[in-house]
């Protein structure tokens, strides 16, 4: 049996840096991962990484061919850097499914060959899978993949349905609408982006629309089958026929064979394992970090798990999970819509004193430059301090403005600062001068 200063189970953002860092340190550092196809974790093989490669292939007009290689060999070479990353700080990689079978000592399996490892500390780093609904057929239907699957397709769908109008789904909407897909997205709500300012919400769906994307809302779906090769899915008693349909319907952590049943370890009510301020669960020096925790789901957030963990192994625990401020938010469709703190309505129900103004992307002079006038910024500020409460941009390039308004958030830094700030020109930043101008 071998003994480690540190085990690593999942090749996730938080993991992986952990692992790389302490072995680097001098410490003795292994890291397991089932599928060596997830070396790196999600966002380099299936998540953030080859989405927007895709996305960023469709916006140059490329074809379905063109965009999967690209994607291919992006995602090939930073799967391949990150292997090399880790072997070359000293990690041992263990290629094989990892389960516990006591609160320490955690069993390798790789075909016939089993071993067992045991730690002084563990972080436990699988992530999220992909949440399924009870929908008759839905996982035995040819032609039905989770988000996962959709992106390991050989031929572009000339008809796509996709169940679930989230994050996710539309994502992939907007996606394959630009790379030529029929795309129709289902949804039991009835609008999309509920949770964001209304306005942005009607925006975004007539921009959709405008893509080629169909919306059925408010709608349930009793059920998926195949006719021939074609895939029906069955809403409110109608039938729709689509070449592939992806269901996009959220993602939930991945604690399943785990073993920790095995363990002293704790899940939430939401199937999460319960960890304190420090990531550590309830059983001391196990962490678990990332989506598995059952935090937000993103790999920022996921690498500020490992901030946290790391700040506590080499006794600098200042940081934990309760100082971390304002999570930023962007939703990759077209334009990108970003989001820090709270809405409007948010604001008033929490008894704020409001001032909210709107500035559409067209009265922006950096928009006309780029011959794209489509979207709108709002932002909500604290009538008697002044700070700002919350923002959402909705257009190009917002994805890297919203992170100058979580600063200023998380600084406490009222807005007449932006309001009177100077940006270069012509940029869309600069149009933070004149959103602020109340």
């Amino acid at each position: 049996m071998t003994h480690y200063d540190l085990l690593v189970i999942g090749f996730g953002k938080a993991g992986k840096t952990l692992a790389g860092k302490l072995s680097a340190a001098g410490k003795k550092v292994a890291l397991v991962e089932e599928n060596s196809a997830m070396y790196g974790g999600t966002c380099i093989n299936i998540g953030c990484i080859p989405t927007k490669t895709l996305i960023v292939a469709a916006e140059k007009n490329w074809d379905f061919a063109q965009a999967m290689s690209q994607k291919e060999t992006v995602v090939t070479r930073l799967r391949n850097k990150n292997e090399a990353v880790l072997k070359g700080a000293g990690v041992d990689l263990y290629n094989a499914r990892a389960r516990f079978v006591a609160n320490k000592t955690v069993e390798l399996t790789a075909g016939e060959d089993k071993e067992q490892l045991t730690a002084d500390i563990i972080v436990i780093n699988t992530g999220a899978k992909s949440n399924v609904l009870p929908i008759p057929g839905l996982l035995d239907t040819a032609g039905v993949y989770d988000s996962t699957g959709i992106q390991q397709l050989s031929e572009r769908p000339e008809r796509l349905g996709i169940i679930g109008g989230g994050n996710i789904g539309l994502e992939f909407a907007s996606l394959y609408s630009k790379l030529g897909s029929q795309v129709t997205v289902f949804d039991a709500a009835p609008t999309i982006l509920g949770r964001d300012e209304e306005v942005v919400a009607k925006l975004a769906k007539s921009y959709l629309e405008e893509d080629g994307v169909s919306f059925k809302l408010g709608v349930s779906i009793s059920g998926v089958k195949n006719s021939g090769a074609t895939v029906l899915v069955t809403a409110d008693g109608e039938d729709y026929a689509f070449d592939a349909v992806l269901y996009a319907t959220g993602r939930k952590p991945a604690t399943e064979d785990l073993g920790l049943e095995n363990t002293d370890i704790e899940l939430t009510e939401r199937g999460a394992i319960k960890v304190d301020d420090y990531c550590e669960t309830t059983v001391k020096d196990i962490y678990a970090v990332g989506d598995v925790n059952g935090g937000l789901q993103f790999t920022y957030t996921s690498l500020d798990d490992f901030r946290i963990v790391f700040g506590k192994l080499t006794g600098n625990g200042d940081y934990k999970r309760s100082d971390r401020g304002q999570v930023p938010t962007t939703v990759f469709i077209e334009p990108a819509l970003s989001r820090v703190g709270l809405t409007e309505k948010e604001a008033i129900a929490a008894g704020y004193e409001v001032i909210a103004n709107e500035l559409p992307v067209a009265n922006m002079p950096r928009a006309h430059v780029n011959n794209d006038l489509r979207g709108i910024y709002k932002v909500v500020v604290d009538k008697k301090t002044k700070l700002i409460l919350g923002a959402t941009l909705f257009g190009a390039g917002s994805q890297e403005i919203i992170n100058h308004i979580t600063m200023a958030i998380d600084n406490k830094i009222p807005y007449t600062y932006i309001k009177n700030q100077l940006f270069t020109h012509p940029t869309m930043a600069e149009n933070l001068n004149d959103v602020f101008n109340f």
